[in-house]
Order: C-alpha cells, then sequence, then structure tokens
C-alpha cells in the first residue's frame, strides 16, 4: 500500500498572483513524488455556508442571482463567504446568511457535512447546514449591496425539475436537494 509520501508533491517555489476580496492566487513549483516538477495554479478562500432551509409548508427556500462565472441566473439555496478577522464561525455566517437573502431566521440548525468543492486547485471548503424551525423576520438584515436576488419556495418536486432543466446547478444546492429527499424518505419508513 502506498504511503502519503509515494503521492505528496513538495513546494519548491510559491509566487503570488492575485490577491483579492474573496480569493488569493498562487503558482506553485512543485517536485513531484515520482520525480520531476510541475506547476501547480492554486485558489485558497476563506471558506462558505450553505444552508437547507426547509419552510413549515416543506418547501426548500432558494434564492435566484446571477452568477457571472456562468453568465447566466441560477437558484440556489441561501449561502456565504465566512467573514475573516470578524470571528464569524461556520454557523455564525450561515444564521446571518439566511437572514440577510431570505428573510428567514430558524431556532436550530444541524451540521449536515463540510466538503471541498473543487480539490484540484481550490481549498474552498463549504460547511453545510439545516436550519430547522424556519420563521420569517419583520426587519430582516439587509442584503448586502451588490447582490440582487429573488426569494424562491419550491416543492422537492418542483426542486428537481429546476435541476432538471439546469436552472440548479451548483454542488451545495443539489447536494441539498439529494439531502432532503433523503430526509422524506426516511420520514415515509
Amino acid at each position: 500500500m502506498l504511503g502519503y509520501e509515494d503521492f505528496e508533491e513538495k513546494t519548491i517555489a510559491r509566487k503570488e498572483i492575485f490577491k483579492g476580496n474573496i480569493i488569493d492566487v498562487y503558482l506553485d513549483d512543485v517536485a513531484l513524488p515520482q520525480g520531476g516538477t510541475s506547476q501547480r495554479e492554486l485558489v485558497f478562500h476563506p471558506g462558505g455556508v450553505g444552508i437547507l432551509a426547509i419552510t413549515p409548508d416543506n418547501k426548500i427556500v432558494l434564492v435566484k442571482q446571477f452568477r457571472k462565472p456562468l453568465e447566466k441566473v441560477i437558484l440556489e439555496i441561501p449561502a456565504g463567504k465566512i467573514e475573516q478577522g470578524e470571528g464569524h464561525t461556520p454557523l455564525q455566517t450561515g444564521m446571518r446568511e439566511l437572514e440577510e437573502e431570505t428573510g428567514y431566521q430558524a431556532t436550530a440548525f444541524e451540521h449536515l457535512t463540510s466538503m471541498y468543492l473543487s480539490p484540484g486547485f481550490s481549498d474552498e471548503l463549504l460547511h453545510v447546514y439545516h436550519a430547522k424551525n424556519l420563521t420569517k423576520v419583520d426587519e430582516p438584515l439587509p442584503q448586502d449591496e451588490d447582490e440582487v436576488l429573488e426569494i424562491f419556495e419550491l416543492t422537492l418536486e418542483e426542486a428537481k425539475a429546476k435541476m432538471a432543466t439546469q436552472e440548479i446547478c451548483d454542488a451545495k444546492t443539489i447536494f441539498a436537494i439529494q439531502y432532503w429527499e433523503l430526509l422524506i424518505s426516511k420520514e415515509r419508513d
């Protein structure tokens, strides 16, 4: 059986390419475990949180927004970046994003999973929570100034239909819908 050292690529040199508000980009020269060298383009991200929020009438809460890298509008679960330097935990970020983006609060949050979204080039770790016992807030936190969002509440079948048409096409939302479907099937058993 191969050990860690049989896979590890050792960094020889690192060059900063870009330092941004959301990501930092670097180019690493690496020594390959079998000999030789290569380059790796790396994106470092502070991490994010996604929230599976189901209304009392059993509908998933989604936000519709334009995603510039895709050049299209998609439906997603409420989500956001963990703010560094403010002491925010993933749960605090999730609670804030749920309220800012949807106007909902929850009385309980269950951590479902944490996943790396594209480990081939990025260290972004996304934490997914299930928000329970949702209630609408009279005066929710304001949305971010640079976001234009529309709230949708869909049944499971409607959400799956949006997956089929690619209106829902991101990993975190697909995961959340599949998890929700699992919950429903367990409740039926």
